[in-house]
């Protein structure tokens, strides 16, 4: 039998083992636990720091927009949204369906209404829908079942929140276009930011979903400007993303500048009833909507700061201040004839008609061509054979003056005046027997872009387009067909393939008015910081003189030409046989300008049947600038459709410069 000292016996070697185990897990313990606390301290932080806080962005106040006189065409206003956080509703059905009725009441959302799901603030859907959506995607974000409600519904509210836990009104800032319709091509509107550019605008501190961004005009082309800088604060928060207490300093938010316009919204307004008085007019009369759109520009032409920029129809961007509603946006752009989102003042060309013949004119009399007091008969109608079939009438083209028993013997100063087509014609490509070779088209080419056609000419507005001055490689290229002398009398005379966007029109008025100084057309005068006080100012440029070698090719043009080029535009105006005496002559301040009818066979032309051969529908036009012995504003008038340029364009241009020099006279009066 054995005693209790035997049986208890354990080799010593069992217990050195054992010891050694122990040893061993404590040492592996002790280190894991200095590895946890002492050398990944830094990383195990951050992660619990990432949890437990979050950076978050303060939105920056937008910068406002006023006009040339201080009156505020931009500003921002506070929007009540009405927003629900799931997770804070109570845990009664009872209740949260006492609280949803009463929203409903106060909003007029319905209580439940199965939807397709949408944008926030997009009707269509009721409480319950947009309230289950939130649970299910993030049950302690604020989500909205209401926008933009009024401000007495967004106190009641308010007042009542205490018993409609998970339920608050949140302010939100909003733009407010205070001239609305009438300077929204100018201005444009916001959006949110587009999907396609939200890791670029992220980059910049942008909240995608959140803030809004220029779409269009001066929102668009100075978003930098206005946008301003977010702000930055980092929130503790507990597990439920609740945000318990902000941490450290704010990085407070920099606000957007402001900017000053060129714009005299009177004027502005001025135009536009000008305008819409002579389309609504002539639809009127013909029974029908025969002018869908139309455009008036004025400008100063001594500085090129746009007065006033009218482009109709337009559209109301107010109603793109909280959402773009669908049905709203689908309308406009569906209007294929009016395009109301597109400003026409520089995003559509159009052919240019008798505007044009000014471009003629001075490469004529700068080449040599032809001497100012030098006549050309001018018969009512030319003909020109077809080169490749001389012997075949058949295949010879007709030109016609507008005049159809033509104007006689003509000089450069009468040529002007009345708008001869025929002496433009001859001048422009020549004609056998009595004015060869003529300008050409290669030298009409070279003239064209000193006075602005052809290229954009630095407008601060997005979606300038260059317009078309053709040459033989163009149409070789694109048609694969050969120039012809006709395709040069079309040319010579804003014809054919020739294309202008009312800018540029505007701007070669302008550029002779300056006496061939071009200034580089602007929208924006000054820029402001938020107490009103000037960051920059925005000088005159000069893009070019005619007279010097600064201008596109390095063509020098000499001043006695511009000198009689403005005499026959004077002409136009003052002269008994001017085709704008009747319709655009001021009584008491001088003027002088060009009419133009531009013929067209657009697509929407040839859809309506209007493509009658020789019969074409036209476009009007007519620019003008006054005083004429000291210019300072230039007017052009584009009416779509509207036949002769004088008769309809001439009276809005009238209107327009009446309109300038009695606020002038007012603000003289007033010490302005």
């Amino acid at each position: 039998m054995r005693n209790d000292s035997e049986t208890l016996h354990i080799p010593h070697w069992r217990l050195r083992a054992t010891y050694l185990v122990l040893l061993g897990a404590l040492v592996l313990f002790f280190f894991r636990l200095y590895q946890l606390q002492v050398l990944d301290f830094n990383t195990y932080l951050a992660d619990a720091n990432e949890n437990r806080f979050r950076n978050v962005s303060v939105p920056a106040p937008r910068g406002v927009i006023y006009d040339r006189n201080g009156s505020q065409l931009v500003r921002n206003i506070p929007s009540y949204n009405i927003v629900i956080t799931p997770a804070g509703l109570p845990d009664s059905a009872a209740e949260v369906q006492s609280i949803f009725l009463r929203l409903s009441e106060l909003t007029g959302v319905p209580v439940d209404q199965p939807g397709p799901a949408a944008a926030a603030c997009i009707a269509g859907r009721g409480i319950v829908q947009l309230v289950e959506e939130g649970e299910t995607i993030e049950p302690y974000r604020q989500w909205p079942i209401a926008c933009d409600v009024d401000e007495r519904t967004a106190r009641i509210i308010l007042q009542q929140a205490v018993d409609m836990p998970g339920v608050e009104v949140v302010t939100v800032p909003v733009r407010d276009y205070t001239t609305g319709d009438l300077t929204s091509a100018i201005i444009g509107y916001l959006g949110p930011i587009p999907e396609a550019e939200a890791e670029a605008y992220t980059e910049l501190g942008f909240v995608p979903g959140r803030d809004k961004v220029g779409y269009a005009g001066i929102e668009f082309e100075y978003q930098a400007v206005l946008a301003g800088t977010n702000g930055l604060k980092l929130i503790e928060e507990d597990v439920a993303r609740q945000q318990l207490r902000e941490y450290g300093q704010v990085q407070q938010p920099v606000p957007g500048n402001s900017l000053r316009l060129t714009i005299d919204t009177r004027l502005q307004a001025a135009a536009a009833t000008a305008l819409r008085s002579r389309m609504d007019f002539i639809n009127r009369v013909t029974g029908e909507i025969r002018t869908p759109l139309g455009v008036v520009i004025a400008m100063n032409p001594q500085t090129g700061e746009i007065l006033a920029m009218v482009t109709l129809p337009t559209y109301q961007n107010n109603r793109f201040a909280r959402f773009i509603p669908q049905d709203y946006y689908q309308q406009l752009v569906s209007d294929e004839r009016g395009k109301p989102l597109i400003n026409h003042a520089v995003s559509s060309p159009f052919p240019p008609g008798s505007t044009f013949k000014l471009v003629t004119a001075v490469g004529a009399l700068n080449e040599g061509v032809i001497a100012p007091d030098r006549t050309i008969n001018d018969p009512g109608r030319i003909t020109i054979s077809n080169q490749y079939f001389p012997n075949d009438p058949g295949k010879a083209k007709d030109f016609v003056c507008w005049k159809s028993d033509g104007h006689g013997r003509v000089d450069m100063l009468t040529a002007i005046e009345v708008s001869c087509n025929v002496y433009f014609y001859k001048v422009g490509g020549g004609f056998p027997g009595e004015l060869e070779p003529g300008l050409g088209i290669d030298r009409i080419d070279r003239y064209a872009p000193l006075l602005g056609y052809g290229s954009p000419l630095g407008i601060d507005l997005p979606g300038e387009v260059a317009g078309l001055v053709p040459t033989e490689d163009w149409k070789r290229i694109n048609l694969g067909e050969s120039w012809s002398t006709g395709d040069t009398y079309n040319a010579a005379t804003g014809q054919g393939f020739v294309l202008a966007t009312p800018l540029q029109v505007l701007n070669s008025v302008a550029t002779l008015a300056h006496r061939g100084q071009a200034m580089r057309p602007h929208i924006v005068q000054q820029i402001l910081d938020g107490e009103g006080n000037i960051v920059q100012t925005f000088e005159p440029q000069t893009l070019w003189n005619m007279t010097d070698g600064s201008a596109p090719g390095g063509v020098v043009v000499q001043p006695w030409v511009i000198d009689l080029v403005q005499q026959g535009m004077r002409l136009v105006v003052a002269g008994e046989d001017g085709t704008a005496h009747k319709y655009a002559d001021l009584e008491t301040i001088s003027s002088a300008g060009k009419t133009g009818t531009g013929e067209f066979c657009d697509a929407l032309a040839l859809e309506r049947n209007l493509c009658v051969p020789g019969n074409w529908p036209t476009h009007a036009w007519y620019a003008a600038y006054a005083p004429f012995e000291n210019p300072e504003i230039a007017v052009v008038a584009f009416v779509y459709n509207g036949s002769e340029g004088a008769v309809t364009s001439g009276p809005v241009v009238k209107q327009v410069m009446e309109a300038y020099f009695e606020l002038k006279a007012i603000d003289a009066a007033q010490g302005q």
